[in-house]
């Protein structure tokens, strides 16, 4: 638990990487440069959203490839990929190949469901099988099993002359399983994560169950223990990293923050009441002072339950505004609740 003798331990970051459609490349250069302001900054972790057929990043693994050459320490990660837009086979190859290229850096974060909004883009998606899908924890646990390296097939060896062919997914690289993150917002989500040795991304959305209060920090709590209690108790590493948006104004200008004020008025009234039927519950932005936000964090249960944080930057600000939000985040909130960079 972060308090002033037990400081936060690892300091991260999530980004979704939005862009103009008109020019995405200017876009994608600015994440980019984040990634490298966030590794300069000391933070520990760059996190990317995972956005399909939006102005956001659509493919993480390539991001993360580029990234991974121009940083050197800071660990890189997806929260979340959804799986049911992927091959687990081949996004295991992906993954291995960036990790093995970033030196064993890659934190693949991951969720199960039916892709959004799948009735609009199915017949592309799985022409042949939308049918007949597996989009539950089942894609996931085949996912984690291809990384451990387990067997896919019983053919291997040489054919041929050259043709070399192995049955397992090359390249494997040894520390990826152990990285693997799950993005839970519920309870149910939470203990399958702990039981089947995932590390746990609790974010600003959550599900509480029907017969909780509908308090977020107390049910991201909840969650969290339970989370670590099944972990225990299948003697898998229980890791938890919780990730709200947090917006720092201390080197703010008066006109950066009359606009993040905005931004955080906009999105409160979701925060009031669960929404929809499955009583999705949204967590509020912390705006204010890197003072302000620490008290308010230390005060938060969720963010109790937890030494290692991977704060949200708000969608659709703009590079100047993410560069002065990450730059009090390093140099004022980290500090303010115990942490030191990274060097």
């Amino acid at each position: 638990m972060p308090t002033p003798e037990h400081p936060l331990r690892k300091l991260g970051f999530l980004t979704i990487g939005l862009f103009d459609p008109a020019d995405p490349a200017a876009g994608h250069r600015s994440t980019l440069e984040i990634m490298e302001l966030g590794e300069q900054l000391g933070f520990d972790s760059a996190w990317l959203r995972h956005r399909h057929l939006q102005f956001g990043i659509s493919s993480p693994v390539a991001v993360m490839a580029a990234a991974s050459q121009r940083t050197s320490r800071i660990e890189l990660g997806t929260a979340v990929t959804p799986l049911g837009w992927e091959n687990p086979l081949r996004l295991a190859e992906d993954l291995a190949t960036v990790d093995l290229l970033a030196g064993g850096r890659i934190n693949p974060g991951l969720s199960v469901g039916e892709p959004m909004h799948y009735d609009t883009v199915k017949h592309e998606l799985y022409p042949d099988s939308a049918e007949t899908e597996d989009f539950s924890y089942g894609r996931v646990e085949r996912f984690a099993r291809l990384v451990a390296g387990e067997k896919v097939r019983d053919f291997s060896g040489k054919q041929g002359v050259v043709e070399e062919f192995s049955n397992r997914v090359e390249p494997h690289s040894p520390g990826l399983r152990s990285r693997l993150w799950y993005g839970a917002g519920s309870m149910k989500s939470a203990v399958w994560a702990g039981a089947n040795g995932f590390n746990l991304l609790s974010s600003s959305v959550i599900f509480p169950d029907k017969d909780q209060e509908p308090d977020f920090a107390k049910v991201q709590q909840s969650q969290i223990r339970a989370y670590r209690d099944a972990a225990a108790a299948s003697g898998n590493t229980a890791r938890a990293s919780q990730g709200l948006v947090v917006i720092p104004t201390d080197s703010a200008s008066n006109a950066q923050r009359e606009k993040y004020q905005r931004y955080v008025d906009e999105r409160t009234p979701r925060t009031r009441a669960p929404q929809g039927p499955k009583g999705m519950m949204f967590a509020k932005d912390l705006i204010g002072t890197s003072d302000e936000i620490a008290a308010q964090l230390y005060a938060h249960e969720g963010f109790q339950e937890v030494d290692e944080v991977a704060f949200a930057l708000p969608f659709s600000f703009d590079h100047d505004d993410y560069v002065q939000i990450l730059t009090d985040i390093a140099t004022k909130l980290g500090p303010a609740l115990g942490w030191k960079p990274a060097e």
